[in-house]
């Protein structure tokens, strides 16, 4: 059943996900959760974390940054979160890692939004794996029995975990994810070629602790007598407090030795962004009104607007398009918000 609530719209001022070139490995990876040994030497950083809502709130405190790399058999992510706090209580593999601090990472290899993982790990390298159907929005389950095979992880702490009397200064991840994992929810089923991109984003969450009797342990709100809601720090930022708008996550370009060098968001990009629009307003217009429109004016409001989209629309579905940069496609969306091109 597809799920036709509304759609919060994720306050984003102009289309611009961050993007990131990831090198090709120049030699294989013993994982020890460490990042300044040669195998890392020539990837770049990403740009410090900012807090999920973008310029809506204050940078974090605490800086975070990662960085990407890849071969024919593993797509490699190496993770730095500066913390003075460092701690830990899962140690079962897929329990909620969120509830601790965590380092999430988010791989959409189509861009289409559906078919999407979910990955995360805490200080005590315990991890959940997942894969989404589609996004919670469009009544997408989890299907938390999904694993990655051959999944390689370490985490390395500089300070002691557990322990707020350490000099505690920072944790460190490596993660080695196998494309013949990734593979399933790529075009063709296959590992990317160089010069295509995957859409993904990274998540750090962060939870206000206190020290009683010598433990960490999360501050309570007087007011409600229950945790103060989580920070979410990411890479490139939502507009809304919601990592499952794949739409929205970074741009992962794969490059060797030939290129690319440099990277511009595609137009038919941002022919989708218009389209992912339309899609929040006709959600959205529903659950007002109780039917979609076929109206682009009932939808558009004081937006600029590139394209002229052709609506379809019945009693409980919508299918929206325009046509391709180069006029000889078109791209479609529809109620779920899957999003595909003919």
């Amino acid at each position: 059943m597809v799920n036709r609530s509304g759609v919060p719209e994720p306050h984003i001022v102009s289309y611009a996900p961050k993007h990131y070139l990831c090198r090709r490995a120049t030699e294989s990876l013993v994982l020890d959760g460490k990042l300044d040994k040669p195998f890392w030497q020539h990837a770049a950083w990403t740009e410090k974390f900012v807090d999920i809502e973008g310029d809506l709130r204050p940078m974090p405190g605490k800086d975070t940054r990662v960085k990407m790399l890849w071969d024919d058999e593993y797509f490699y992510f190496g993770a730095e979160l500066m913390e003075d706090q460092i701690w830990g209580t899962l140690t079962e593999r897929d329990s909620v890692i969120f509830y601790d601090n965590d380092f999430e990472i988010f791989i959409d290899p189509t861009g289409d939004s559906h078919q999407y993982y979910e990955f995360e790990i805490n200080a005590l390298n315990t991890v959940w794996d997942l894969l989404l159907v589609k996004p919670y929005r469009d009544g997408g389950p989890p299907i938390n029995g999904w694993d990655i095979q051959g999944l390689k992880t370490a985490v390395h702490i500089e300070g002691e975990l557990n322990n707020p009397h350490a000099d505690n200064r920072k944790w460190t991840v490596e993660v080695a994810i196998p494309w013949n994992s990734l593979k399933e929810c790529a075009t063709d089923r296959r590992s990317p070629y160089a010069g295509e991109f995957w859409r993904v984003n990274f998540s750090r969450v962060e939870w206000r602790t206190e020290v009683v009797d010598g433990k960490y342990r999360k501050l309570l709100n007087p007011d409600t007598g229950k945790p103060y809601p989580e920070d979410n720090w990411v890479w490139s930022p939502q507009g809304i407090i919601n990592m499952h708008y794949p739409e929205l996550w970074g741009y992962v370009v794969f490059v060797n030795e030939a290129g690319p060098y440099h990277f511009d968001i595609p137009r038919d990009e941002h022919i989708k962004w218009e389209l992912r629009k339309l899609y929040y307003r006709e959600r959205n217009y529903y659950e007002t009104h109780g039917m979609f429109t076929a109206h682009f004016n009932a939808l558009c409001k004081e937006d600029t607007w590139t394209i002229e989209p052709n609506i379809e629309t019945t009693t409980k579905t919508f299918i929206i398009s325009a046509p391709t940069s180069d006029e000889t496609s078109r791209l479609y969306i529809r109620e779920d918000g899957f999003l595909w091109k003919e």
